[in-house]
């Protein structure tokens, strides 16, 4: 993601491993990182850890490794790891993937794995039907007519937004 917020939140719900990638001296080492995006991190990568950049780069793993010892365990019972790589120089890579082998060793055998697939599923179950329904509703002609007559009862203080809402919930689509 590109580091929005609310995207990441989305994406955190998707996948088995949430790889945090940063780069050294881009000046948001951490001051200007959002607390949720860290505390979801299983890792912190920190890229272009190569020339000028090398010292930047072990400067922030090691702001990074202080940050992560202040947020609480992680119900994966996985601490989360900091390191350095060069995309550039193919420096650093396959630590990044033996660290997230290592991750599921260790979340299947704890069973963490499997209970967050499930719990994933069940997110993604409840988030297609509620989704499905809003558009159902939004979609429905009826529903468009009666929204606009609603709004204006609304503005003009003949209904509440409560009854409104009740009103065209009760109303066949």
């Amino acid at each position: 993601t590109v580091g929005v917020g609310q995207s990441e939140t989305v994406v955190h719900s998707m996948v088995d491993f949430f790889l945090l990638l940063k780069l050294a001296g881009a000046g948001d080492e951490l001051q200007g990182i959002k607390r949720g995006i860290i505390e979801m991190a299983d890792a912190i990568v920190i890229n272009k850890a190569d020339g000028d950049n090398v010292k930047a780069a072990k400067i922030a793993k090691l702001e990074f490794n202080r940050a992560l010892h202040l947020y609480p365990e992680k119900d994966s019972g996985w601490s989360p790891k900091v390191s350095l790589c060069s995309a550039l120089k193919q420096e650093g890579i396959s630590e990044v993937w033996d660290m997230i082998e290592d991750y599921g060793s260790t979340t299947r055998s704890n069973h963490y794995f499997e209970v967050n697939r499930n719990n994933q599923n069940k997110f993604w179950l409840l988030q297609t039907i509620e989704e499905r329904l809003k558009s159902n509703f939004y979609n429905s002609s009826k529903i468009k007519t009666e929204l606009k007559s609603q709004i204006k009862l609304v503005e003009t203080g003949k209904t509440t937004p409560f009854a409104a809402a009740e009103y065209l919930l009760d109303l066949p689509h």
